[in-house]
């Protein structure tokens, strides 16, 4: 049940994006109180509503509620935001004595990421009785005791605390003894029997009495303790202790068997009387393993069990000291457990974002984590640490709750992944630590664009290249993972030229290819711009030149300039003068190569010529030049046959022929060529009139063979019929 809470919140950062991180902490804690042995599932109280949370805010922030300890005593409802009891919580096993009695548990949102903390006070009931260490107990007095002895009486025990623990003694009907309530110390009430009228050992011997313990519950609860009062004969000294409170600090690694301390009491009686037996009359708090042990005759306190600090840090311990005269004497020893340094720290991890963005900002909350050392003071102190030269810093909330932050801007291309060691160490001596290793990845952002290898390229294709075919490849590299360096290339199309005419690029892998075959008469560069651009967003790119050569292949032949062919009914023939002399410049042939370097280099020789060794021709010019002097053998008209080669491989060629007549002017040339042509025009006729001749006497032949052919076939035809009809005219003839 919720008595009372109280909710203050710190101003909490909120993001304008999804994946960031934000942190916030209560600034005061909510606090809650409740009875303990409530049943499992009974409410504590509204805590999304004490938050100022909405019920739809508790799935999509994710909040979940932790607790530090062994036990979870609560829990929590997603569906309405109520904390719950987890278990039945018994006050008494939880808290022992202390006051008051605080749980904590802390609720954790994920996104944006915050901690809040609440403490739930556990109220006492009035649920467990007074009890005596015994049932039974016997004391002893003498008959002469005076009236007013006062005979201690042990304590009774109540694990509940204020007025439910115990309240009251009283004591049965008795004549002889009266029941007396003392203050001690820690404030708690001691019994004691007090004599009222004197005792005759023969009178009555043993009196039984019975004492009642009372706690102050409504109702209330009680012990009983049976006593038998052994009246003795003369013995009018007790023992008495040297020391009414004896105080021991002992550590929790005490070893079995040590020697604690030793109780001393003497008694003022002489001989036997003045002997003392010691005895514990029991522990608090009790315990069901004896934990120390007392020497009867020595008064030496022994420790007989296992120490441990964590469960209890002090005993109270009731000593007895009894005369053989049976008057006893009592004290206490209050023992002090020292803690030693005997749990190490535990880390407990409470939330954690495994992966966390390169561009987060510096203070993005990673990890939300919980340390705790069950040791106290010095030995329980602890301080915590991560590894060094890390980009991450520590900073504390609540106590014992440490948050793992950034602590400057990240790089996933410097370190995808971080190996984050957190370190506990408390300050008890030797030292104890505990480690815990969180693994971080960084997710990738696109903040690298795409880089070619190169700023630009230069690439040399020969021409006439075959369609579709590769020629370059380009490659440019991103920093980024994933999606972010996956990269698609492209060419850009300027205003002056169109390379997607002449040149494709694959998308994938870079790889340039020729659309058609270059010509390098036609095109001998052009210069291409490849973009690279990442599947990011927004997507980063970066350009790179690619200038291409066209190499010049031998794909042209010669062309001859000079002679060119008549086309005005020119003669089309060059005059050399009969009287020329050897080396006289005649003519010269004129080429030219639409191909470029060696492949345009022109060379000229003489293929063919009507008179060998009349005309030269210079290799590198052209210039046709006579060789020797003309004479009247030779021929008026001379042809040269001209052989102009280039000197790419395979070379190509082209020839031309020079017409040259052998005289000074042109009448004198066609005066000669009529006279020529006169007599090759009756040589002509002549050769005309023998064809005839010799055709139709050829033709004569031939008719006259076939008549002669036709002939004979048809003498053979007449006789093979005379000689059917002479066998025919045998046959009928009658035989003789």
């Amino acid at each position: 049940m919720m008595v009372g809470s109280q909710t203050h919140s710190a101003p909490i950062w909120r993001s304008l994006f999804w994946f960031s991180i934000a942190w916030a902490v209560a600034a005061a804690q909510i606090r809650y109180s409740i009875h303990e042995e409530m049943k499992e599932g009974s409410f504590v109280g509204n805590i999304v509503k004490d938050l100022g949370l909405t019920v739809e805010e508790i799935s999509v922030r994710r909040v979940r509620l932790v607790s530090t300890g062994k036990s979870q005593h609560f829990a929590f409802s997603s569906r309405n935001g109520f904390v719950y009891i987890n278990d039945q919580i018994d006050r008494e096993r939880i808290c022992a004595h202390a006051s008051p009695c605080l749980l904590h548990f802390e609720l954790i949102a994920e996104s944006p990421m915050a901690l809040y903390r609440a403490e739930v006070e556990v109220r006492d009931i009035n649920d467990n009785d007074p009890r005596f260490l015994n049932d039974e107990m016997e004391l002893e007095i003498s008959e002469i005791a005076a009236v007013g002895t006062a005979l201690s009486l042990p304590r009774a025990s109540d694990p509940d605390e204020g007025w439910f623990s115990v309240s009251t003694y009283s004591l049965g009907e008795n004549e002889y003894f009266e029941l007396e309530e003392k203050g001690v110390t820690d404030e708690k009430k001691q019994a004691q029997l007090v004599l009222q009228k004197p005792l005759d050992r023969e009178d009555v011997a043993v009196h039984r009495l019975i004492l009642t313990a009372t706690d102050g519950g409504d109702p209330a609860r009680s012990g009983t303790l049976q006593i038998r009062v052994v009246v003795l004969d003369i013995n009018d000294n007790p023992p008495v202790f040297t020391q009414s409170l004896y105080k021991v600090s002992v550590r929790e690694d005490e070893a079995q068997g040590t020697l604690l301390t030793t109780v001393r009491a003497t008694d003022a009686d002489e001989g036997s009387n003045a002997e003392v037996n010691y005895h514990l009359l029991g522990s608090h708090p009790e315990t069901s393993i004896p934990i120390f042990k007392l020497n009867s005759q020595t008064g030496n306190i022994f420790l007989d069990g296992k120490l441990d600090f964590e469960d209890t840090k002090f005993y109270e311990i009731e000593i007895e000291a009894k005369g053989n005269g049976g008057l006893v004497g009592q004290s206490k020893m209050l023992v002090e457990v020292v803690d030693i340094n005997d749990n190490p720290p535990q880390i407990t991890i409470t939330s954690f974002s495994n992966s966390v963005s390169e561009d987060c900002t510096p203070g993005t909350v990673i990890a939300i984590f919980n340390v705790y050392d069950a040791d106290s003071r010095e030995n329980g102190q602890i301080t915590c640490s991560i590894s060094e030269n890390l980009p991450f810093q520590l900073k504390t909330s609540f106590d014992h709750y440490y948050t793992l932050v950034t602590g400057h801007s990240l790089d996933r291309e410097e370190a995808s992944e971080y190996q984050i060691l957190i370190t506990a160490e408390d300050c008890g001596e030797p030292v104890l630590s505990a480690t815990h290793v969180l693994t971080l990845e960084i997710s990738d952002i696109n903040d690298n664009p795409p880089v070619f290898e190169n700023p630009s390229y230069t690439i040399f294709v020969k021409e006439n290249n075959p369609t579709a075919t590769s020629i370059f490849s380009v490659k440019a590299i991103d920093l980024d993972w994933d999606h972010n360096s996956q990269i698609s290339y492209s060419l850009i199309h300027d205003f002056k030229d169109n390379p997607s005419s002449y040149v494709s690029v694959n998308a994938d892998t870079g790889i340039i290819y020729a659309l058609r075959s270059f010509d390098y008469e036609q095109c001998s560069e052009f210069t291409l711009h490849v973009k690279a651009q990442d599947r990011g967003s927004p997507p980063l790119s970066a350009n790179t030149t690619v200038i291409l050569y066209i190499v010049d292949q031998n794909d042209n032949s010669p062309q001859i300039l000079y002679p060119s062919l008549p086309t005005d009914g020119s003669t089309g023939v060059e005059l050399a003068p009969p009287s020329s002399v050897p080396g006289q410049l005649v003519s010269k042939v004129v080429a030219v190569d639409a191909d470029s370097g060696q492949n345009a280099w022109l060379s000229y020789q003489i293929q063919k010529a009507s008179e060998n060794g009349l005309f030269t021709v210079n290799l590198y010019n052209g210039e046709i030049r006579t060789a020797r002097a003309f004479q009247e053998k030779d021929a008026l008209r001379q042809n040269v046959v001209v052989l102009v080669k280039d000197h790419g491989r395979p070379s190509l060629s082209t020839s031309v022929t020079v017409s040259v007549l052998l005289s000074d002017s042109i009448p004198e040339i066609l005066s000669d060529e009529n006279n020529t042509k006169s007599a090759k025009e009756e040589i002509n006729t002549n050769l005309t009139l023998f064809l005839v001749i010799s055709i139709v006497f050829i033709s004569c032949l031939f008719l006259l063979l076939l008549i002669v052919l036709l002939a004979k076939r048809l003498m053979k035809l007449k006789e093979s019929k005379h000689f059917k009809s002479t066998s025919l005219k045998r046959a009928d003839r009658p035989s003789s």
